[in-house]
């Protein structure tokens, strides 16, 4: 690990501020991805500015649904009673991801920002384009088991967001407040805010330098309070998804009015299924209609040599999820 200062910031300003002085300086609040990072050799920052002494922390009913702070912690949040009740499928995303001791330290902030766990990333031996842009993806053509079929590209297969928390965000329209240097906030949606791999890998998230997350706002409606997050995994615990399903729906009288869907450990980035949604709306609520939007889902899916077992996992998985919350 790289020699480093460190600095609390007292306020959104002052830490914005340093960025905008120390553009390689980076934020720190649970450090559960950032630390590993550092000590992988793989982020180099000469300054690290904790921002916890912040107050962006606890869960809030707002007229635009539940702001959640950037520095709440995972543990917390999945733990609140207003989110069991009014978003199930979130809560369970969080209380479903790392270990009950990782969980107690990393912020909700964090964890949207967190980055790929593909292992040719993480070995600094291999050439990887999100590290070194235009030195090559071996993942291609090599272990590529628990990579993306969504969203790829011949520049880079990763699962750029390998968690489960932003799955279930981007499944509910939620929202990012993002403040910059002047103190300026905007409002963005997370379905937005991640990018695709495209030819430029290395960049990942349309934050811009210095800017700070704020908050994240989820709307409150009766497809999330009928919802669930379904993770399958290569043991019980402590595990990324090999894939994930995000669900919510509003049924009447067995006809589907509206519907919510996204996938996790399939995409590059989490992965909104427009296309399974379109499917599910207007329709009874059956099995035919769920493989069909399953299918719909994974129609444009690209898998490689070891991950093509990703496009029926990932079927399924929606299946049972959408079998879960229409029951």
């Amino acid at each position: 690990m790289n020699n480093f200062s460190y600095t609390q910031a007292g306020s959104a300003k002052e830490a914005t501020a340093r960025r905008k002085t120390t553009p390689q300086a980076a934020y720190i609040a649970g450090g559960t991805t950032l630390l590993d990072l550092m000590k992988a050799g793989l982020e180099e920052h000469p300054q690290l500015i904790d921002i916890n002494p912040l107050p962006f922390t606890g869960i809030e009913q707002t007229s635009d649904g539940l702001r959640i702070g950037a520095l709440a912690r995972m543990s917390e949040v999945g733990e609140h009673a207003l989110l069991k009740q009014q978003m199930p499928a979130v809560s369970e995303s969080l209380l479903l991801a790392a270990s009950p001791q990782l969980r107690n330290m990393a912020s909700i902030g964090g964890n949207i920002l967190q980055r790929t766990r593909c292992g040719y990333f993480r070995d600094p031996a291999f050439p990887c384009n999100k590290r070194v842009p235009g030195s090559g993806c071996p993942a291609l053509d090599g272990d590529n088991h628990n990579l993306a079929i969504l969203g790829v590209s011949e520049s880079c297969i990763a699962t750029s967001y390998p968690g489960d928390l932003s799955v279930a965000l981007v499944a509910f329209d939620a929202v990012l407040t993002l403040q910059n240097a002047k103190g300026k906030q905007r409002q963005l949606p997370l379905n937005d805010f991640y990018l695709l791999p495209g030819t430029t890998p290395q960049r990942e998230t349309v934050l811009e330098p210095g800017e700070l997350i704020v908050a994240v706002t989820v709307p409150v409606a009766a497809h999330t309070q009928r919802s669930t997050y379904l993770k399958v995994r290569e043991r019980a615990s402590y595990a990324y998804a090999l894939a994930s399903a995000a669900v919510g729906l509003d049924v009447q009288a067995g006809t589907i009015r509206a519907a919510r869907v996204a996938l996790g450990g399939v995409g590059a980035q989490p992965w909104r299924s427009r296309e399974a949604e379109q499917v599910l709306t207007g329709q009874p609520a059956t099995e035919a209609t769920f493989r069909a939007a399953a299918a719909a889902a994974l129609r444009g899916a690209q898998p490689r040599e070891h991950n093509r077992y990703k496009v029926e996992l990932a079927q399924n998985t929606l299946v049972q999820a959408l079998r879960k919350v229409a029951g």
